[in-house]
């Protein structure tokens, strides 16, 4: 046995130095190859759960494309078709050879009230493993008619003193001696400006005179008229440029709803029948409420003060303040209802303060008739707590909205305004439109400055000043010869998805704004 255990080879090696050896290299291969086998099967399953993932959020943007389409077809139905208000559907996904590969389940968030805005949540899931998920939540809406600042269906003039944040457009053509933040577009390529003579400007031109010049120019301009090629640059009057021609808004949209905001008013909003006198007056108060006068008075015009202009509708289109001017509606004050509408059949002025309101204030006559449609009237400031979105004011006339003779020389209007047949603005009130004299004169023809936050949306053209002979406002000189000398009106882009209740919408297809990954 001695002998077998030292017998030694040729090498001078023993045989079991060799087994050892082969046993430990051999274990090592066996715990590599084991690894390798393990790293790979892992690789495989990372790949395999890679790729469900995969199907799993395609089959959740399956379920964001499905229920967009299902919003084009029943752009009210929030619940799935179903008639409980449940949270929760699901929906098996299929793929081309009808095979159930899937499921995706919808959470469905109804629009708040005055919003267009409703929030889609899609978790898809596999049939291979249905531990994996993944869920993708979007916000759909429908653009309202307050996308721009201004719209208009006419001609557009806005003068000197003019500043604009936000998009402007018109369907007509547009000069523009003020200052625009935003684009200012229109759908004409050209046209006949009817305050001078000369040929076609652009479509969208100025009347400033260009850097180093100053001041304006109110002939014929042929640099802002074709064939004047490119378009000159204007960034000291359009900051963010100028588009002409691009498609109309369709203005139908303006004018098709009055009468639904009407029936909707009676069914369960705020509705008042003609006053029997002049019209109403509506105060906003901030705890949700609203007093409400019949107006039975309105102030005389002073002195000479007569319609020079001979503007159809002319007055001073102000509240008397003499005792009995206006009586208290019996009721008042009333609640601002859920669903945001009040309906005035008659001439209506407003003012006040909201705070976390959302309303529409509408008057119209029906059946219309052009020479019975009225307006609404703001000689008062009308104003908002919060401008994040919670305070929306609408104020809807069958004809015009007015500021009137008497109005505030600093007027602060929160709020979008719309003139469904007649045009924002102010009438003409000539020198003649004063009271008092020497140090207790009030030229109320001159006003100082509106400060207007919201949009205006108007058919005929808009303005709350006219050019004239210069005159002192508030230190600064303006070639206004009535109206206001200062116009500040800063776009409120909350209105755009968040309309005030019932508001003209661009169309009726819902699109995206927010898409985001939740898991």
């Amino acid at each position: 046995m001695m002998h077998l255990l030292n017998n030694k080879n040729s090498s001078g090696r023993t045989g079991g130095y060799i087994i050892i050896h082969s046993i430990v290299f051999g274990s090592i291969a066996i715990v590599i190859i084991s690894a390798l086998v393990a790293w790979a099967g892992l690789n495989l399953k990372l790949a395999r759960a890679s790729i469900l993932k995969e199907k799993a959020i395609q089959i959740a943007e399956a379920g964001i494309d499905y229920y967009r389409w299902h919003l084009a077809h029943a752009p009210q139905d929030f619940q799935d078709g179903f008639a409980d208000a449940g949270d929760y559907y699901t929906h098996s996904f299929h793929d081309k050879n009808g095979v159930p590969i899937g499921t995706f389940t919808l959470t469905i968030t109804p629009p708040a009230v005055g919003s267009t805005i409703v929030t889609i949540q899609s978790e898809g899931k596999v049939v291979e493993d249905p531990t994996i998920s993944r869920t993708i939540k979007t916000r759909l809406a429908i653009p309202s008619l307050a996308k721009f600042a201004f719209v208009s269906n006419s001609d557009m003039r806005f003068g000197v003193g003019t500043e604009i944040f936000g998009p402007i457009h018109s369907n007509g053509g547009i000069r523009f001696d003020g200052l625009a933040h935003n684009i200012v577009s229109s759908a004409r390529t050209n046209y006949d400006d009817p305050d001078h003579s000369g040929a076609n400007e652009f479509g969208v031109h100025t009347h400033v005179n260009a850097p180093p010049g100053s001041g304006t120019n109110d002939t014929f301009r042929s640099g802002e008229a074709p064939p004047t090629s490119p378009v000159p640059v204007r960034t000291d009057v359009f900051e963010s440029g100028r588009q002409f021609p691009v498609p109309e808004v369709d203005f139908a949209g303006l004018t098709s709803n009055l009468a639904q905001i009407k029936s909707d008013a009676q069914a369960s909003g705020r509705y008042f029948a003609a006053s029997g006198a002049l019209g109403y007056r509506i105060v906003l108060n901030p705890n949700d409420t609203f007093n409400i006068y019949r107006v039975n008075t309105l102030r005389a015009a002073p002195n000479s003060c007569t319609n020079s202009g001979n503007q159809t509708g002319w007055g001073t289109w102000s509240i008397a303040t003499s005792g009995g001017a206006q009586t208290q509606v019996s009721g008042s004050p009333f609640t601002i209802p859920t669903n945001g509408l009040i309906f005035v059949e008659d001439h209506v002025w407003v003012e006040g303060t909201v705070n976390t309101a959302r309303v529409t204030i509408a008057s119209g006559r029906f059946p219309d008739n052009p020479s019975t449609r009225t307006s609404v009237t703001v000689n008062e400031d009308l104003n908002y707590t919060n401008f994040d979105g919670q305070d929306v004011v609408a104020l809807i006339a069958q004809n015009n909205v007015n500021a009137g003779l008497f109005s505030a020389d600093t007027l602060d209007i929160d709020a979008a305004l719309m003139a469904q047949n007649g045009r924002v603005g102010r009438y003409y009130y000539n020198t003649s439109c004063h009271t008092g004299s020497g140090a207790s004169r009030v030229n109320w023809y001159a006003r100082n400055t509106l400060n207007l936050y919201g949009m205006i949306g108007t058919a005929q053209r808009y303005g709350f000043s006219y050019t004239g002979s210069n005159w002192d406002c508030g230190g600064a000189i303006g070639n206004i010869g009535s109206g206001y000398c200062g116009r500040n009106v800063t776009y409120d882009a909350n209105l755009l998805y968040g309309p005030p209740p019932s508001f003209p919408l661009t169309s009726d297809q819902y699109q995206t704004i927010t898409w985001e990954e939740v898991n």
